[in-house]
């Protein structure tokens, strides 16, 4: 069954195609850099009715000695007996119709279907089983590398986000997100605004994705993109403005905790409103951003 999961599993391949060069360093195939990508009909349908379509198809065509050839990319989300002859399929009709040789790369989140998909898959009869067999190249949770440093995740946006959607069951899945959330956080609007969404699609149901939509909610990453984060500093400011600036910066605060539904008490908007360090005022805002009793804020004054 087609997913969004599914789709985003294999699209970030023609969308980023910069993430083939990190991808076949894992798996040990040699791609010469630079290469120029070229993403194909994923149609693979006789003149007979019978429709058949890979996920994704990329042209490859390496700079220097190297021949094109493609990529055929399935994203798998269990094991379906059923794919060993369809990935032949696919291998032969398109080596056939693009007269190149083909790659097939199958994508899984799961370690179970990714040494399933690791084949090889023989489709001989018995006692000639070496006629025709399949070795698919997998990426899965054994070999996409964890990512849970915001500088290692900034190097390589793409490749962070795979690997958050691939390991979105692991048990350091929050530390994985937050790293790819700093790092989105200084990048350029447009790859911060694919990526995040991407993700959370990519995500699916799995809990990673709730923890990844609180992060998003809270705004810590994302200045100028119409966050709560913002809204709440932005107004605040307005409405501070005729009063000065620590003013403005005050209401800020109050208004993100307001917006964040911690309760507030008299005395403690009293000693925000009442501050006059801009410094100070900055500290508490962000502060304010994780705590869950406002009075947190004025810890370690």
């Amino acid at each position: 069954m087609v997913t969004s999961s599914h789709e985003a599993s294999h699209r970030i391949f023609q969308d980023r195609p910069e993430l083939l060069a990190p991808v076949f360093r894992l798996l040990g195939v040699p791609l010469p850099s630079p290469a120029a990508v070229e993403v194909l009909s994923p149609d693979a349908t006789e003149i007979r009715p019978l429709e058949r379509r890979v996920d994704s198809v990329l042209r490859i065509r390496p700079e220097g000695a190297w021949d094109d050839f493609l990529l055929a990319i399935e994203a798998q989300g269990r094991r379906d007996p059923a794919k060993r002859r369809s990935w032949a399929y696919y291998l032969g009709h398109l080596g056939a119709k693009y007269d190149c040789p083909v790659l097939l790369l199958v994508t899984c989140q799961d370690r179970s279907t990714a040494r399933w998909a690791s084949g090889p898959f023989s489709l001989g009869p018995d006692g000639w089983r070496t006629a025709l067999t399949v070795h698919p190249l997998v990426l899965g949770p054994d070999n996409v590398p964890v990512i849970t440093e915001p500088e290692h995740a900034a190097r390589d946006l793409a490749l962070a986000t795979f690997s958050a959607m691939t390991h979105g069951n692991h048990p350091d899945a929050a530390a994985i997100l937050e790293a790819l959330a700093a790092a989105l956080g200084a990048a350029d609007g447009e790859s911060a605004e694919y990526f995040t969404e991407l993700l959370e699609i990519g995500l699916g149901d799995s809990p990673a994705r709730a923890t990844w939509r609180k992060l998003m909610s809270m705004g810590t990453f994302f200045p100028g993109r119409g966050t709560i984060v913002e809204e709440s500093y932005l107004k605040g400011m307005e409405e501070g403005r005729e009063e000065g600036c620590a003013a403005g910066r005050a209401h800020a605060v109050l208004r993100l905790l307001e917006k964040r539904g911690v309760p507030t008490l008299a005395a403690t908007r009293a000693r925000i409103t009442g501050c006059t360090d801009l410094d100070l005022l900055d500290v508490w805002f962000d502060r304010a951003l994780t705590v869950t009793d406002a009075t947190e804020i004025f810890d370690r004054d």
